[in-house]
């Protein structure tokens, strides 16, 4: 058995230290941008099996509206059936160090079980 191949996202350095808004017409670094462009294709891999998860880290980010981290996560729930509160729990991996951002995979994962029960 090796070791787990895990794809890691920094939302600050890989889409934006700023991102903001739910809809890609809110502006290029919304929430709605974030899930298509980021999450949902690592998550493909990860149904692909060509990895076995996904790792998004929140520092760096200036802060996150809860629009953005609804439409991020919970809109992975409702926009794409293939993940379920199940997968996701089994293969998103949420991580902020900074204590200041602490709470924003916990509202993340709250989005997810949110739009899960709806």
């Amino acid at each position: 058995m090796g070791d787990k191949i895990i794809k890691t996202i920094s939302i600050a350095d890989d889409f934006s230290p700023y991102p903001a808004g739910r809809y890609e017409e809110d502006g290029d670094f919304s929430g709605a941008a974030f899930r298509d462009k980021h999450l949902i294709p690592a998550l493909q891999e990860v149904i692909e099996k060509k990895i076995d998860g996904v790792k998004v880290i929140f520092d760096g980010v200036a802060g996150l509206g809860s629009s953005f981290l609804e439409e991020s996560f919970g809109g992975l729930v409702r926009e794409d059936k293939r993940f379920d509160e199940k997968f996701l729990k089994s293969h998103l991996i949420l991580k902020a160090e900074d204590e200041s951002l602490r709470d924003y995979p916990v509202l993340a994962r709250h989005y997810i079980e949110k739009a899960h029960s709806l």
